[in-house]
């Protein structure tokens, strides 16, 4: 059971606003502000290095949280400015390394920023891209996936949870396939960490890359890596510096051993502490216990969508997560995040441009983002959902 008093009592803004837009950025709950107050503060005081030194107990401490919610080793975990950082690390390190007639496999719901990178390295290293289609359900076919993976085959790319539609890709099971061929698997968790468990051992996952600033509700400007130590044992990350590598010698330098590696040396102290406050903060109330309730308020709220003239549920894929996408028949998605705004029910909207592929291969018109979490009310349910009908 979710103590949903403790959650809002922690986050002030719930007192004026109906927030539903989590799979943008979360509202930071007061003890992750407080963490990132407080080091300000310190280096206001005292300075920034002083501060960073005194406080490093407190960011050792992230890597441990991080690593204990996602089941890993704290020394697979890379702290980095944001996801994209940390995607690019990963995915950069393994094109390095690709030749012409090399293929990267990947889903048709995979996020734009991932598929431009793909596309870059075609033009740069004469690689191939091969989608993946969806089964009936909408979700990437995983009978395809495995037929489409051959001996050219270098990477297996997957969004968990894509930023529209509502689906949760099967993450443990495209794991089995890829590990069952030998071939490498990143897997982009920006919009599931926080929102659901997150477990690299059971989806098997060699490289993961997430936010702090969406439902973990960590600050912005924050992100992290995680690489197994297998992996890391043949790649490099396409960037370097004195931090994640060592001058040993005129002519040689040495990597971190860690996941240390894929960092730079100018760090965010202060958002670093408050990502690992998010962290501890979501494992208090329980990631499965979290996952219980968001099924259940999208649920409530897909339900009440569905009945209301003129509003088309887009969500896909047989297991669905807290983002609930939808359009209405009368007005443009801009419209109804303005119109509701200003009723101070916040939510989100999300463009062809977002998933190009996704949006292509459905017809889809550009979508409302209404995204559940955890410290929402049924009260705020029916309210944001009788404000559409009321359009």
């Amino acid at each position: 059971m979710i103590d949903v008093a403790r959650a809002r009592a922690d986050t002030p803004a719930v007192e004026n606003i109906a927030f539903f837009h989590n799979c943008g950025a979360g509202l930071m709950p007061t003890p992750v502000l407080k963490a990132l107050h407080d080091h300000l503060d310190l280096e206001a005081r005292i300075g920034g290095y002083a501060a960073e030194e005194q406080t490093a107990p407190q960011v050792a401490a992230t890597y441990d949280s991080i690593a204990r919610m996602l089941n890993c080793h704290s020394d697979e975990i890379a702290v980095v400015e944001n996801a994209t950082v940390a995607w690019c690390q990963a995915f950069y390190g393994l094109a390095q390394d690709m030749k012409p007639g090399d293929n990267i496999v990947t889903i048709v719901a995979e996020y734009s920023s991932n598929f431009i990178a793909f596309l870059q390295t075609v033009k740069r290293r004469g690689i191939e891209i091969v989608v993946v289609p969806n089964d009936d359900s909408g979700q990437v076919d995983l009978e395809a996936l495995d037929g489409l993976i051959d001996g050219r085959t270098r990477l297996i790319a997957t969004t968990h949870v894509p930023t529209s539609g509502g689906l949760v890709t099967p993450a443990a099971e495209v794991g089995k396939i890829a590990r069952a061929h030998g071939v490498t698997y990143l897997l982009d968790a920006c919009q599931s960490v926080g929102q659901m468990p997150v477990d690299v051992q059971e989806i098997g996952c060699d490289f993961l890359s997430a936010t702090g600033r969406k439902f973990l509700r960590g600050p912005r400007g924050t992100g992290f890596l995680y690489a197994s130590r297998a992996a890391m044992e043949h790649h490099e990350p396409p960037v370097l510096d004195l931090h994640s590598a060592e001058w040993v010698a005129a002519d040689r330098y040495e990597m971190h051993k860690s996941a240390r590696r894929y960092e730079n040396w100018e760090n965010y102290i202060a958002g670093k502490i408050g990502l690992g406050v998010a962290a501890d903060y979501a494992m208090s109330f329980g990631l499965d216990a979290i996952a219980e309730r968001n099924s259940e308020l999208a649920g409530d709220l897909r339900e009440r969508l569905a009945a209301i003239p003129g509003v088309t549920l887009r969500d896909a894929g047989r297991e669905r997560c807290a983002i609930v996408t939808f359009s209405h028949e009368r007005y443009e998605p801009e419209e109804v995040v303005a119109r509701l705004a200003a009723q101070d029910i916040i939510i989100g909207n999300s463009g062809r441009s977002s998933t190009r592929l996704d949006f292509e291969s459905r017809d889809l018109p550009a979508l409302c983002r209404a995204a559940v979490h955890y410290l929402n009310t049924e009260e705020e349910i029916a309210r944001l959902a009788a404000a559409i009908a009321a359009l």
